[in-house]
């Protein structure tokens, strides 16, 4: 079926449930950024694949609602769909609810699925439809439309020790007790992924890139119930629950476990999904607030941030080894940009402890540098040589920790408003490096120092500065971020995020250089408590794309003492050629 048939498919399910509008977020029972395979239904129905977007379907029309980072990439996949781009905090763009209502009669009806909607957005969309005499239902109907779904994955659940967590399941669990007791509650429920795996210090690989499984966590005072696929967890996992006095459960019992519980006072995210709010409210009380254990996360103990250092000498000894092979070899042997993707997670590979990507590589070559999350396919990816510039974004993960780097490169002649344009970039990045900020400070009071180099000159971005990063956990992670929006988590000492600003002209080049930071203590003065960042990433940027004259002595004394740090670090690893090369690429600017 085309993404045509499928809307029309879906639009006769509408009809037959009396469904005036139907909305497909993406998102699963968990609320997952990437989805398991069984519950990309937007993409499925729409073609569109980015990581964030949702389609509303009328009777007579349908939208896509997305962010900057997909505005060039959305209309060739939306192409025949019959399916309409709006630039989602564009002005001039609607509001997808005021859309919905404008095309709808008073007295219709919303359909959605409340297990792959957020409490949040229902209790909005409630608000907003019922004000206009619009009823909203929970109505899985792509059940009836998409039925050949992805299976569930049969990989192992396994133990993420102690060793490496550098936290035991029993601390965790006493620490986010702590908190329920603060906070008056008796029952906690836990349901996105990444928090169940950290809780518990198990991993799997359930969800593509991400080391999650499928489960929940019910935490009262004095049990601890994981529902899982308990065919799937290892004896280690199965021992380490036992020990830590955590009953197993199948996944498929939670629901009817919730119907059970009752009088309660119960503690959840409002970003878990619907169905577990329908579940529970009959008889209990909700506290909903960010869950204890998300904070304590982001908040990467001593051990996590070592394994951080360990991980990021080997990925950039990957790095290294990937942009010497690919700077030697583009335009004298046949490549795209496909399979330069499969080269770097090759050289990732030799490393120790690699189990995989930590997302799919972005490799855009020409033009599709300005696609900021391109995807190459393997079929039809662009031919790459050595006339232009070329946008590497990529990750790992390892046993002991996760990566995301980006570095973009000139494989061949490039204009002189390129090498502004991509110094200006890497300036704004040394200069977020450089900062040191007071105790409470949040990171959108810190994206402006990113991007003032860019503004200074007219120009700017469509995506944020900066991301949290897991601890061989997800390479998106919150609650922080480094961004114009108004997010009021302030940064904390241990805290990982990326320092990624960018640049793009549609349709010629893109520019982002990437490193990730953490937050840590820098001094106490009489003014307070300040902190700086250190920065993780090793891998050199290349010299032959920075107009020296752009940056401040004290911008080029970082960036050449970050190429001293680079040597230090990776040129042990390294030998012949590709050492040499190397040692020249870290000479100071």
């Amino acid at each position: 079926m085309t993404s045509k048939e499928k809307v029309a498919a879906l639009r006769e399910e509408m009809q037959k449930n009396n469904i005036d509008a139907f909305i497909i977020y993406s998102a699963d029972p968990h609320m997952s950024e990437y989805l398991p395979s069984e519950w990309q239904e937007r993409a499925w129905l729409s073609g569109f694949t980015g990581s964030a977007g949702f389609v509303v379907v009328t009777k007579d029309k349908a939208g896509l609602w997305t962010d900057g980072r997909y505005f060039t990439q959305a209309p060739t996949e939306l192409e025949g769909s019959g399916i309409d781009l709006f630039k989602d905090g564009m002005e001039g763009t609607p509001n997808y609810i005021d859309w919905m209502i404008s095309e709808i009669p008073a007295g219709g009806k919303v359909g959605v699925n409340a297990l792959a909607t957020s409490h949040a957005n229902w209790e909005m969309l409630f608000e907003k439809l019922h004000s206009k005499n619009i009823t909203l239902v929970d109505c899985p109907l792509l059940k009836e439309v998409w039925k050949e779904r992805g299976e569930v994955s049969n990989n192992p659940i396994y133990v993420h020790p102690v060793e490496r967590a550098g936290k035991s399941v029993n601390d965790k669990l006493a620490a986010i007790r702590q908190k329920m007791e603060e906070q008056e509650v008796t029952v906690h429920i836990i349901s996105s992924l990444d928090d169940v795996a950290w809780t518990l210090n198990l991993r799997g690989s359930d969800v593509e890139s991400n080391p999650v499984f499928l489960g929940y966590i019910i935490i009262t005072k004095n049990d601890a119930f994981l529902f899982t696929d308990l065919d799937k967890m290892n004896v280690d996992a199965r021992k380490q629950m036992t020990d830590s006095w955590i009953k197993m459960m199948p996944y498929e019992e939670f629901y009817r476990h919730l119907s059970s519980i009752r009088n309660e006072k119960v503690l959840i995210s409002p970003n878990s999904n619907q169905s577990i709010f329908e579940a529970l409210k009959i008889g209990n009380q909700f506290v909903k607030a960010a869950i204890p254990g998300n904070l304590m996360k982001a908040q990467k103990n001593e051990t996590e941030l070592e394994g951080f250092r360990k991980v990021m000498v080997r990925d950039g000894v990957a790095m290294v080894k990937f942009l010497y092979w690919l700077t030697q070899n583009a335009g004298k042997h046949s490549m795209n940009e496909y399979s330069i993707g499969q080269k770097l997670k090759s050289f990732r590979a030799e490393g120790e402890n690699f189990v995989g990507e930590s997302f799919g590589s972005i490799i855009g070559y020409k033009k599709n540098g300005a696609v900021i999350h391109y995807s190459a396919k393997s079929e039809g990816s662009n031919e790459v040589t050595n006339d232009a510039s070329i946008l590497v974004d990529s990750g790992g993960q390892y046993l002991e920790g996760t990566t995301d780097i980006t570095r973009t490169l000139a494989l061949g002649a490039v204009s002189e408003e390129f090498k502004i344009n991509s110094t200006l970039v890497l300036q704004g990045m040394i200069r977020l490096s450089m900062v040191k900020f007071p105790k409470g400070t949040k990171g959108v009071q810190l994206d402006t120092i990113a991007r003032l180099p860019l503004w200074m000159n007219g120009k700017d971005y469509q995506h944020g500065t900066g991301h949290g990063v897991g601890s061989f956990m997800n390479v998106h992670e919150g609650p922080q971020n480094i961004r114009k929006d108004l997010n009021p988590q302030e940064l904390l000492v241990g805290m990982v995020c990326s320092n990624e600003p960018g640049f793009y002209v549609e349709g010629e080049y893109g520019i982002r250089h990437e490193n990730l930071i953490a937050v840590k203590e820098f001094e106490t003065t009489g003014s307070g408590t300040f902190y700086e960042f250190e920065t993780l990433t090793f891998c050199p940027f290349f010299k032959d794309t920075i107009v020296k004259e752009i940056l401040s002595v004290e911008e080029i004394q970082w960036l050449n003492d970050y190429h001293r740090t680079c040597e230090e670090k990776i040129a042990p690893h390294l030998e012949g050629e590709v050492k040499d090369w190397f040692l020249e690429l870290v000479q100071p600017l």
